[in-house]
Protein backbone atom coordinates (compact mmCIF):
# COMPACT_ATOMS: atom_id res chain seq x y z
CA UNK A 1 0.00 0.00 0.00
CA UNK A 2 3.25 2.50 0.56
CA UNK A 3 4.08 1.74 -2.95
CA UNK A 4 0.80 3.08 -4.11
CA UNK A 5 0.87 6.36 -2.04
CA UNK A 6 4.43 7.07 -2.01
CA UNK A 7 5.40 10.02 0.31
CA UNK A 8 5.77 12.56 -2.55
CA UNK A 9 8.95 15.59 -2.09
CA UNK A 10 9.84 18.62 -3.59
CA UNK A 11 12.83 18.89 -1.74
CA UNK A 12 14.82 16.98 0.04
CA UNK A 13 16.36 17.36 3.33
CA UNK A 14 19.53 18.17 2.46
CA UNK A 15 17.92 20.99 -0.01
CA UNK A 16 17.80 19.36 -3.01
CA UNK A 17 15.20 19.82 -5.66
CA UNK A 18 14.54 16.05 -6.43
CA UNK A 19 11.39 16.41 -8.61
CA UNK A 20 12.40 19.15 -11.73
CA UNK A 21 8.49 19.17 -13.06
CA UNK A 22 7.66 21.71 -10.02
CA UNK A 23 10.46 23.80 -10.47
CA UNK A 24 8.28 26.56 -12.54
CA UNK A 25 6.38 26.06 -9.74
CA UNK A 26 8.96 28.19 -6.69
CA UNK A 27 9.48 31.43 -7.33
CA UNK A 28 12.29 33.25 -5.32
CA UNK A 29 9.19 35.27 -4.07
CA UNK A 30 7.42 32.32 -3.24
CA UNK A 31 10.05 30.69 -1.75
CA UNK A 32 11.04 34.32 0.83
CA UNK A 33 7.12 34.51 1.59
CA UNK A 34 6.85 30.81 2.98
CA UNK A 35 10.30 31.73 5.09
CA UNK A 36 8.78 34.67 6.59
CA UNK A 37 5.72 32.74 7.67
CA UNK A 38 7.43 29.72 8.51
CA UNK A 39 10.09 32.04 11.20
CA UNK A 40 6.33 34.51 12.12
CA UNK A 41 4.46 31.44 13.30
CA UNK A 42 7.42 29.35 14.95
CA UNK A 43 8.66 32.79 16.56
CA UNK A 44 4.60 33.17 17.67
CA UNK A 45 4.51 29.79 18.89
CA UNK A 46 7.25 29.75 21.31
CA UNK A 47 6.38 33.36 22.43
CA UNK A 48 2.98 31.43 23.28
CA UNK A 49 4.85 28.42 25.12
CA UNK A 50 6.60 30.86 27.54
CA UNK A 51 2.98 32.95 28.63
CA UNK A 52 2.05 29.95 29.41
CA UNK A 53 4.41 28.88 31.96
CA UNK A 54 4.13 32.51 33.19
CA UNK A 55 0.67 32.26 33.77
CA UNK A 56 -0.32 34.86 31.14
CA UNK A 57 -2.36 32.61 29.21
CA UNK A 58 -3.93 29.13 29.58
CA UNK A 59 -3.10 25.74 28.29
CA UNK A 60 -1.68 26.46 25.02
CA UNK A 61 -1.09 23.99 22.14
CA UNK A 62 2.25 23.95 20.41
CA UNK A 63 2.74 22.86 16.80
CA UNK A 64 6.45 23.68 16.58
CA UNK A 65 7.98 20.99 14.02
CA UNK A 66 4.53 21.25 12.00
CA UNK A 67 4.76 24.59 10.54
CA UNK A 68 5.58 23.90 6.73
CA UNK A 69 1.75 22.00 6.49
CA UNK A 70 0.03 24.84 8.18
CA UNK A 71 2.32 27.46 5.72
CA UNK A 72 1.73 25.43 3.07
CA UNK A 73 -1.37 24.56 3.06
CA UNK A 74 -3.00 28.29 3.57
CA UNK A 75 -0.90 30.27 1.36
CA UNK A 76 -2.39 27.65 -1.07
CA UNK A 77 -6.43 28.88 -0.03
CA UNK A 78 -7.97 31.56 -2.08
CA UNK A 79 -9.12 34.67 -0.13
CA UNK A 80 -13.10 33.07 -0.36
CA UNK A 81 -12.03 29.56 0.35
CA UNK A 82 -13.19 28.21 3.77
CA UNK A 83 -10.64 27.36 6.49
CA UNK A 84 -11.49 24.60 9.37
CA UNK A 85 -8.74 24.41 11.86
CA UNK A 86 -8.22 22.19 14.87
CA UNK A 87 -6.96 23.51 18.38
CA UNK A 88 -2.93 23.47 16.90
CA UNK A 89 -3.44 25.21 13.79
CA UNK A 90 -3.05 28.68 14.60
CA UNK A 91 -0.15 28.84 12.63
CA UNK A 92 -2.86 27.81 9.38
CA UNK A 93 -4.96 30.87 10.11
CA UNK A 94 -2.24 33.37 10.90
CA UNK A 95 -1.28 32.90 7.52
CA UNK A 96 -4.59 32.57 5.90
CA UNK A 97 -5.19 36.03 7.78
CA UNK A 98 -6.25 36.45 11.47
CA UNK A 99 -4.38 38.42 13.41
CA UNK A 100 -1.90 37.22 15.79
CA UNK A 101 -3.70 39.32 18.53
CA UNK A 102 -6.94 37.51 18.30
CA UNK A 103 -5.23 34.38 18.30
CA UNK A 104 -3.54 35.22 21.60
CA UNK A 105 -6.74 36.17 23.08
CA UNK A 106 -8.17 32.40 21.60
CA UNK A 107 -6.32 31.19 24.64
CA UNK A 108 -6.85 33.85 26.92
CA UNK A 109 -10.48 32.31 26.51
CA UNK A 110 -11.58 35.59 25.46
CA UNK A 111 -14.57 35.17 23.13
CA UNK A 112 -13.17 37.66 20.45
CA UNK A 113 -9.77 34.98 19.63
CA UNK A 114 -13.05 33.15 17.70
CA UNK A 115 -14.28 35.72 15.47
CA UNK A 116 -12.36 35.61 12.08
CA UNK A 117 -11.28 38.78 10.11
CA UNK A 118 -13.25 40.53 8.05
CA UNK A 119 -13.71 38.34 4.72
CA UNK A 120 -12.45 35.77 6.06
CA UNK A 121 -14.45 32.00 6.28
CA UNK A 122 -12.16 30.53 9.14
CA UNK A 123 -14.17 28.81 11.62
CA UNK A 124 -13.19 28.68 15.22
CA UNK A 125 -10.84 26.08 16.16
CA UNK A 126 -12.45 22.50 16.74
CA UNK A 127 -11.32 21.04 20.13
CA UNK A 128 -13.60 18.28 19.74
CA UNK A 129 -11.76 15.87 17.78
CA UNK A 130 -12.79 15.60 14.35
CA UNK A 131 -16.53 17.46 14.41
CA UNK A 132 -15.22 19.96 12.20
CA UNK A 133 -14.82 17.54 9.35
CA UNK A 134 -19.03 17.10 8.83
CA UNK A 135 -19.00 20.45 9.27
CA UNK A 136 -16.28 21.76 7.04
CA UNK A 137 -18.41 18.98 4.02
CA UNK A 138 -21.39 21.18 4.67
CA UNK A 139 -20.14 24.79 3.49
CA UNK A 140 -17.63 22.98 0.48
CA UNK A 141 -21.39 21.41 -0.18
CA UNK A 142 -23.02 24.94 0.07
CA UNK A 143 -20.41 26.75 -2.37
CA UNK A 144 -21.11 24.39 -4.21
CA UNK A 145 -25.00 24.75 -4.60
CA UNK A 146 -24.58 28.16 -4.96
CA UNK A 147 -22.66 28.23 -7.73
CA UNK A 148 -18.98 29.99 -6.42
CA UNK A 149 -15.69 28.52 -6.99
CA UNK A 150 -15.06 28.51 -3.39
CA UNK A 151 -13.78 25.29 -1.92
CA UNK A 152 -12.61 24.34 1.92
CA UNK A 153 -9.78 23.00 3.63
CA UNK A 154 -10.41 21.00 7.11
CA UNK A 155 -7.37 20.11 9.28
CA UNK A 156 -7.04 17.10 11.78
CA UNK A 157 -4.67 15.18 13.23
CA UNK A 158 -3.62 11.01 12.76
CA UNK A 159 -6.18 10.52 15.64
CA UNK A 160 -8.74 12.00 14.55
CA UNK A 161 -9.07 9.13 11.80
CA UNK A 162 -10.06 6.97 14.66
CA UNK A 163 -13.12 9.00 15.17
CA UNK A 164 -16.58 8.00 13.31
CA UNK A 165 -17.12 11.98 12.37
CA UNK A 166 -13.75 11.35 9.93
CA UNK A 167 -15.72 8.57 8.30
CA UNK A 168 -18.96 10.48 7.73
CA UNK A 169 -17.49 13.54 6.56
CA UNK A 170 -15.24 11.42 3.99
CA UNK A 171 -18.42 9.93 2.81
CA UNK A 172 -20.55 12.79 2.73
CA UNK A 173 -17.64 14.72 0.57
CA UNK A 174 -17.67 11.35 -2.26
CA UNK A 175 -21.14 11.39 -2.21
CA UNK A 176 -22.35 14.65 -2.33
CA UNK A 177 -19.07 15.52 -4.82
CA UNK A 178 -18.56 18.65 -2.11
CA UNK A 179 -15.30 20.71 -2.48
CA UNK A 180 -13.25 19.99 0.07
CA UNK A 181 -9.84 18.98 0.96
CA UNK A 182 -9.37 16.84 3.98
CA UNK A 183 -6.01 17.84 5.52
CA UNK A 184 -4.82 14.98 7.30
CA UNK A 185 -1.28 16.49 9.82
CA UNK A 186 0.11 13.16 10.71
CA UNK A 187 2.30 14.03 13.57
CA UNK A 188 2.20 10.00 14.26
CA UNK A 189 0.99 10.78 18.21
CA UNK A 190 -2.41 10.91 18.79
CA UNK A 191 -1.64 12.45 22.28
CA UNK A 192 0.57 9.62 23.49
CA UNK A 193 -0.76 7.18 21.32
CA UNK A 194 1.88 6.04 18.23
CA UNK A 195 0.00 5.60 15.22
CA UNK A 196 0.73 1.93 15.49
CA UNK A 197 -1.90 1.28 18.35
CA UNK A 198 -4.17 2.90 16.24
CA UNK A 199 -4.56 1.64 13.21
CA UNK A 200 -3.23 -1.45 10.76
CA UNK A 201 -3.39 0.65 7.76
CA UNK A 202 0.14 1.48 6.64
CA UNK A 203 -0.42 5.07 5.68
CA UNK A 204 -3.37 7.54 6.53
CA UNK A 205 -3.72 8.29 2.91
CA UNK A 206 -5.06 4.82 1.50
CA UNK A 207 -8.28 5.12 3.57
CA UNK A 208 -9.30 7.26 0.58
CA UNK A 209 -10.16 4.11 -1.42
CA UNK A 210 -13.00 3.39 0.80
CA UNK A 211 -14.56 6.61 -0.56
CA UNK A 212 -13.53 6.30 -4.19
CA UNK A 213 -11.64 9.49 -4.05
CA UNK A 214 -7.98 10.73 -4.68
CA UNK A 215 -5.88 10.17 -1.90
CA UNK A 216 -1.95 11.76 -1.65
CA UNK A 217 0.92 10.84 0.87
CA UNK A 218 3.45 13.74 0.68
CA UNK A 219 6.41 15.12 3.33
CA UNK A 220 4.40 17.44 5.57
CA UNK A 221 7.78 19.52 6.13
CA UNK A 222 8.93 19.90 2.65
CA UNK A 223 6.56 23.38 2.64
CA UNK A 224 6.92 22.93 -1.48
CA UNK A 225 5.10 19.53 -1.39
CA UNK A 226 2.47 20.61 1.01
CA UNK A 227 1.52 23.91 -1.17
CA UNK A 228 1.92 22.21 -4.34
CA UNK A 229 -0.30 19.39 -3.59
CA UNK A 230 -2.65 21.37 -1.54
CA UNK A 231 -3.24 23.69 -4.32
CA UNK A 232 -3.75 20.99 -6.86
CA UNK A 233 -6.43 19.60 -4.97
CA UNK A 234 -8.42 22.50 -3.87
CA UNK A 235 -8.37 23.80 -8.15
CA UNK A 236 -9.51 20.26 -8.81
CA UNK A 237 -12.39 20.85 -6.19
CA UNK A 238 -12.82 24.02 -7.26
CA UNK A 239 -13.20 22.56 -10.96
CA UNK A 240 -15.86 20.08 -9.94
CA UNK A 241 -13.41 17.29 -9.14
CA UNK A 242 -14.22 16.50 -5.75
CA UNK A 243 -12.76 16.05 -2.33
CA UNK A 244 -9.21 14.96 -1.80
CA UNK A 245 -7.62 13.39 1.04
CA UNK A 246 -4.25 14.44 1.91
CA UNK A 247 -1.90 12.60 4.56
CA UNK A 248 1.07 15.19 5.49
CA UNK A 249 3.52 13.20 7.20
CA UNK A 250 5.47 14.97 9.76
CA UNK A 251 6.44 15.64 13.73
CA UNK A 252 5.70 17.81 17.13
CA UNK A 253 8.91 18.28 18.28
CA UNK A 254 6.94 18.93 22.18
CA UNK A 255 4.16 18.17 23.92
CA UNK A 256 0.71 17.34 22.84
CA UNK A 257 -0.57 20.33 25.05
CA UNK A 258 1.26 22.28 27.54
CA UNK A 259 -0.32 20.31 30.21
CA UNK A 260 1.61 16.76 29.07
CA UNK A 261 4.69 15.23 29.33
CA UNK A 262 5.89 13.97 26.66
CA UNK A 263 9.04 12.46 27.76
CA UNK A 264 6.48 9.91 29.35
CA UNK A 265 5.60 8.05 26.06
CA UNK A 266 8.42 9.01 23.47
CA UNK A 267 12.00 9.31 23.17
CA UNK A 268 13.06 12.75 23.19
CA UNK A 269 16.04 12.31 21.01
CA UNK A 270 14.29 11.74 18.48
CA UNK A 271 12.60 15.15 18.70
CA UNK A 272 16.14 16.44 18.97
CA UNK A 273 17.54 14.49 15.61
CA UNK A 274 14.59 15.87 13.43
CA UNK A 275 15.68 19.42 14.29
CA UNK A 276 19.02 18.53 12.33
CA UNK A 277 17.37 16.88 9.40
CA UNK A 278 13.55 16.89 8.70
CA UNK A 279 13.12 20.70 10.29
CA UNK A 280 10.37 22.57 7.69
CA UNK A 281 12.87 25.80 8.37
CA UNK A 282 16.42 24.53 7.67
CA UNK A 283 15.20 22.55 5.02
CA UNK A 284 13.74 25.95 2.99
CA UNK A 285 17.18 27.62 4.65
CA UNK A 286 19.24 24.90 2.74
CA UNK A 287 17.62 25.12 -1.09
CA UNK A 288 17.44 28.85 -0.24
CA UNK A 289 21.23 28.77 -0.06
CA UNK A 290 21.87 26.35 -2.78
CA UNK A 291 19.67 28.21 -5.38
CA UNK A 292 21.87 31.55 -4.35
CA UNK A 293 18.82 33.18 -2.80
CA UNK A 294 20.22 33.56 1.10
CA UNK A 295 21.64 36.28 3.00
CA UNK A 296 22.06 36.22 6.70
CA UNK A 297 21.70 39.84 6.62
CA UNK A 298 18.17 38.93 5.27
CA UNK A 299 17.17 36.34 7.41
CA UNK A 300 18.16 38.00 10.47
CA UNK A 301 16.12 41.11 9.16
CA UNK A 302 12.90 38.42 9.20
CA UNK A 303 13.47 37.15 12.72
CA UNK A 304 14.21 40.84 14.05
CA UNK A 305 10.53 41.38 12.50
CA UNK A 306 8.54 38.42 13.36
CA UNK A 307 9.81 39.59 16.96
CA UNK A 308 8.97 42.70 17.29
CA UNK A 309 5.45 41.87 15.65
CA UNK A 310 4.72 38.91 18.14
CA UNK A 311 5.96 41.60 21.20
CA UNK A 312 3.68 43.92 19.42
CA UNK A 313 0.83 41.46 19.53
CA UNK A 314 1.64 40.58 23.05
CA UNK A 315 1.78 44.46 24.39
CA UNK A 316 -2.11 45.11 22.59
CA UNK A 317 -3.53 41.50 23.95
CA UNK A 318 -2.95 42.41 27.23
CA UNK A 319 -4.72 45.80 27.50
CA UNK A 320 -7.48 43.55 27.57
CA UNK A 321 -9.62 42.92 30.95
CA UNK A 322 -9.22 39.34 32.07
CA UNK A 323 -12.28 36.94 30.89
CA UNK A 324 -14.89 36.58 33.35
CA UNK A 325 -16.32 32.98 33.95
CA UNK A 326 -20.02 34.29 33.79
CA UNK A 327 -19.39 35.60 29.90
CA UNK A 328 -19.59 31.90 28.59
CA UNK A 329 -23.24 32.91 28.81
CA UNK A 330 -23.49 35.75 26.44
CA UNK A 331 -22.12 34.76 23.63
CA UNK A 332 -23.90 31.01 22.72
CA UNK A 333 -26.85 33.05 20.97
CA UNK A 334 -27.68 36.43 19.27
CA UNK A 335 -30.10 36.80 22.05
CA UNK A 336 -29.68 34.65 25.34
CA UNK A 337 -32.40 31.92 26.17
CA UNK A 338 -34.45 31.51 28.99
CA UNK A 339 -32.80 28.73 30.08
CA UNK A 340 -29.28 30.37 29.40
CA UNK A 341 -30.38 33.46 31.55
CA UNK A 342 -31.60 31.46 34.50
CA UNK A 343 -28.08 29.65 34.07
CA UNK A 344 -26.44 33.03 34.28
CA UNK A 345 -28.34 34.26 37.37
CA UNK A 346 -28.12 31.11 39.41
CA UNK A 347 -24.60 31.24 38.70
CA UNK A 348 -24.32 35.00 39.80
CA UNK A 349 -25.84 34.23 42.74
CA UNK A 350 -23.53 31.36 43.82
CA UNK A 351 -20.89 33.98 42.80
CA UNK A 352 -22.27 36.35 45.12
CA UNK A 353 -22.80 34.80 47.90
CA UNK A 354 -19.49 32.39 47.70
CA UNK A 355 -17.26 35.93 48.11
CA UNK A 356 -19.18 36.61 51.53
Amino acid sequence: MEEQFPLRQIINERGELVDESCRFHITEELAKTMYRHLVRTRTFDRKCVRLQRQGRIGTYVPFEGQEACQVGSALALDKGDWMFPTYRDHGAMMTFGRSLVTTLLYWKGRTEGCVPPVGKKIAPPAVPIATQLPHAVGAAYAERRKGTKSAAIVYFGDGATSEGDFHEGMNLASVFHAPVVFFNQNNQFAISVPIARQMKSKTIAQKALAYDIPGIRLDGNDVFAVYIYTKEALERARGGGGPTLIEAVTWRYGAHTTSDDPSRYRDQTESERRRQTTDPIVRLERWMRREGLWSDSWAKAVQQEAEEEVEAAVAEFERYPSVQIEDMFDDVFAKRTPKLEKQKQAYLEWKRGAVR
